[in-house]
């Protein structure tokens, strides 16, 4: 770590001087320097290098390891009512992180401790040692706490047992199943008891991996249109359970093979997120009330009381394998906004991360390149 040092001087009213050192730490983060009207692209980010203050009494200098970039971010670059504020113009985006403690006026947070926190988007952050959690790299891998291990795969959990909990037998749809959440939740209803899991993606590749990789009973390909027919072919009898990132088309067909009592976990929309207008609902909700589905919005930060049980079970899958995971990784702060763009327009097979700077070697999950440049037009 490199630290610049100020020195400044001032004489009292008796004339002696004094100085004070302040030592502060070179870093870049990413701003954003406009509002995006439609699909987010280069130039509404800018690259900043800035100089990190030491920690003050309860704060811990992070050295940033890994980053994590996620639909919601998305949301957040209009200034528009939701249930977080709304990023600033010419500020730092956040996010969660992952990191190295290199300074720390703390006591409950040691130097070298491994942390998560939500002040990613930048090489180094100073926040309050209350707003970090120490994670342990020897259980799994330090990018594991940014996606099975972290909120991604909370997501997950908490719609598969709490939202729309799944019961034995249960014939269960996952959208976006190629992605964070998707690739985990596809393998837990498995274990939670269902008798079919079909999980839905764009192309061959990805439908492929749902079927060899994630677990999957049966793939639909949204890319090759008719989404309700290629539902019914691969639940003939109908689905219990929907696990929605999607919504729009998706959200439509499975309600349309709803069965009595089906519920459904709404935990996203990726597919409007880029609308400059209001999205068009489903027009079959009726079929909702006829069959009695439940429809339930989720935000994963209000089931953070299960995090400890999600672990504790998701760990030892991790370490004997049973549970698969894949990460695509982008190298660097500078390439944060590729990641991101990628992200959005589903680059990524499993978990979008990127690499800020070197950790101690762990063990980690099968990793791709993202091809940012030549990404599907949608994340599903």
């Amino acid at each position: 770590m490199t630290t610049t040092e100020t020195t400044t001087g001032t004489e009292t009213t008796t004339g002696a001087k004094t100085t004070t050192t302040t030592r502060t730490t070179p870093s870049r983060e990413i701003r954003l320097a406009a509002r995006p009207v439609g699909e987010p692209a280069p130039h509404h980010f800018d690259l900043v290098a800035t100089e990190v203050p030491e920690p003050a009494e309860g704060q811990i200098l992070v050295r940033n390891t890994w980053m994590s970039v996620d639909p919601y971010m998305r949301g957040r670059m209009d200034d528009a009512p939701s249930y977080i504020p709304p990023f600033a113009l010419g500020t730092a985006l956040e996010g969660s992180a992952i990191g190295e403690v290199v300074a720390s006026r703390s006591a409950a947070v040691p130097v070298g401790a491994t942390v998560s926190h939500f002040l990613g988007w930048r090489e180094y952050a100073v926040l309050d040692a209350a707003a970090a959690t120490v994670v342990d790299p020897a259980v799994a891998s330090q990018s594991a706490y940014l996606g099975p291990l972290g909120t991604t795969g909370l997501t997950a959990y908490a719609a598969l047992t709490r939202t729309a909990p799944v019961k034995e037998g249960d014939v269960v749809f996952v959208s976006a199943a190629a992605g964070a959440v998707g690739s985990v939740a596809g393998q837990l209803a498995r274990r939670l008891g269902a008798s079919r899991v079909i999980g839905s993606a764009g192309g061959p590749l990805k439908t492929k991996k749902l079927l060899d990789r994630f677990g999957y009973d049966a793939a639909v390909d949204y890319r090759q249109g008719d989404l309700a027919g290629q539902l019914a072919e691969a639940a003939p009898e109908g689905i219990d359970v929907y696990l929605d990132a999607v919504g729009g088309d998706h959200l439509r067909a499975a309600i349309g093979a709803m069965r009595q009592g089906g519920r459904i976990a709404m935990v996203g929309a990726i597919s409007g997120y880029n609308a400059t207008a209001p999205a068009v609902g489903p027009d079959n909700l009726f079929q909702a009330a006829a069959r009695e589905v439940t429809l339930r919005g989720m935000l994963v930060s209000s089931h953070f009381d299960l995090f400890p049980e999600w672990i504790g079970r998701a760990a030892g899958w991790l370490a004997d394998g049973s549970l698969r995971t894949e990460e695509t990784v982008v190298e660097g702060i500078e390439h944060a906004p590729e990641a991101f763009l990628g992200m959005m327009r589903g680059a990524n097979t499993g978990k979008m991360l990127v690499r800020l700077s070197p950790e101690t070697p762990a063990v980690t999950a099968p990793t791709t390149t993202a091809p940012t440049t030549t990404a599907p037009t949608d994340a599903r």
